[in-house]
């Protein structure tokens, strides 16, 4: 009676051994197809767009702070005059009613945008430090 305890033990073990080995090979010849529905996908994109658009707070150079007849043209020529020097920098134009900005840079530290404003005091004399949120820094 032990025997075929034994016996019988020893068949499935060999066969459960065998379709494995089976299934394994087969697995590799076998195409997947995933079922999802399509709000996921539009989920994960969602969730990739809003993370790349997460600010912290830093310190920013306000180059140009003005409103009245044409302060919109000249926030814009601001704008140009210092892409020019700086191409590489970040430049943002904003209106907060009434005043046109023009600020420059995405510092994390006051030092820095200060050590920053200092380079351009020669063409920009009212350029001053602002705390303002920022963009993340580029990881290199």
């Amino acid at each position: 009676m032990k025997l075929n305890y034994i016996g019988i033990f020893f068949l499935i073990f060999i066969f459960a051994g065998t379709k494995s080995i089976y299934s394994q090979n087969n697995a590799t010849k076998q195409k997947v197809t995933v079922i999802q529905d399509p709000r996921i996908i539009s989920l994960v994109e969602k969730h990739i767009y809003l993370n790349e658009k997460q600010k912290i707070a830093g310190w920013r150079v306000q180059i140009f702070f003005e409103s009245g007849n044409n302060s919109k043209s000249r926030a814009y020529s601001k704008k140009g005059v210092f892409m020019a020097m700086y191409p590489d920098m970040g430049v943002y134009l904003m209106f907060q009613s009434p005043y046109y900005k023009v600020r420059v840079g995405d510092f994390r530290t006051r030092m820095d945008a200060e050590g920053f404003k200092q380079k351009l005091m020669g063409e920009f004399p009212d350029a001053f430090v602002v705390k303002d949120e920022i963009n993340f820094p580029e990881i290199n």
